[in-house]
């Protein structure tokens, strides 16, 4: 596997130390030092292969490394935070990401057989060993990096490879869940989705059980289970972080960003700060302002 490797950093290493686009659609490429705010969000579902260095990430109390050996599979939008390290020789991070589309991911499962979904209670992330199967697909994908213009005509032949190679692995059934009706993956992405639209308003956890037609005590089980966090520790999750990239994109005060996230009182939104990002609003973003000027 390590050829292919080889061939797939030297392919990627246009990348940027921020999310590069490659011309191929959904495929992104990161490399380099990435400041910790920047790794702070809530991440679109995805597929992401660690090229060189590796990457922690956490979401709700939980936390994954990986690195070459494996790749990360995110099957709904979660807040996490996370941090990337170069390699033991001193080599930069380098990764590929491929955005998850359901519809993609249903039209495929339409062509093939379906094994069995992952159950009642699964976790809608995890970590899984790389293959050469896999990696094949990918180096595939990112060829056309050098053909953009074979782009449009091979790229969702490759794409397709990719997620099968997925689903073929041990957590392929994350991909199915999210593009099955009534699995427990897609009623809570449900919920998801609305809070994720609507975090600033006052959200009332009967509803989203409604929304993912459960009980309030399913719902509350599935969505923990899903997500590692209870659905207000979700929508306080998605607040912080939307709140952190306001604050560092100077959209505003502490204050006035507060209110506009959803926060009745500024000093509980200092507090709650201070705790999922170690300082106070006005000492993060002067951090984020050194580390940003370092990069």
């Amino acid at each position: 596997m390590e050829q292919q490797l080889q061939e797939l950093r030297a392919l990627a290493s246009g990348a940027g130390n921020k999310r590069t686009e490659t011309g191929i659609p959904r495929v992104a490429m990161v490399q380099g030092e990435i400041p910790e705010h920047q790794l702070a969000g809530v991440y679109d579902p995805m597929v992401n292969l660690i090229l060189t260095g590796s990457k922690t990430m956490t979401v709700g109390d939980r936390t994954f490394n990986y690195d070459p050996a494996t790749y990360f599979v995110m099957s709904v939008d979660l807040p996490a935070v996370g941090s990337v390290h170069p390699s033991g020789a001193g080599e930069p991070y380098l990764a590929i990401s491929l955005t998850l589309d359901p519809t993609i991911v249903a039209r495929l499962l339409s062509d093939i057989a379906k094994p069995s979904g992952g159950g009642l209670f699964v976790s809608g992330f995890s970590v899984a060993p790389v293959t050469p199967e896999l990696l094949d697909a990918w180096l595939r994908m990112m060829r056309l990096v050098e053909r953009p213009d074979e782009i449009a005509a091979l790229a969702p032949a490759y794409e397709r490879e990719i997620l099968f190679r997925v689903l073929q692995g041990p957590h392929g059934w994350m991909l199915r869940d999210i593009a099955t009706p009534d699995t427990a993956l897609s009623r809570i992405s449900v919920a998801i989705e609305w809070i994720r639209r609507n975090f600033a308003e006052q959200i009332r956890v009967e509803a989203l059980a409604e929304m993912a037609a459960l009980s309030v005590s399913a719902f509350h089980r599935h969505f923990k289970a899903v997500t590692a966090l209870s659905p207000l520790q979700y929508q306080k999750r998605v607040r912080l972080l939307h709140a952190r990239s306001q604050l560092i994109a100077g959209h505003g005060s502490a204050t006035s960003i507060a209110f506009g996230v959803g926060y009745e009182s500024p000093n509980q939104f200092s507090r709650e700060y201070a705790r999922l990002f170690g300082l106070p609003p006005s000492k993060d973003l002067s951090k984020a302002i050194r580390d940003l000027k370092a990069a």
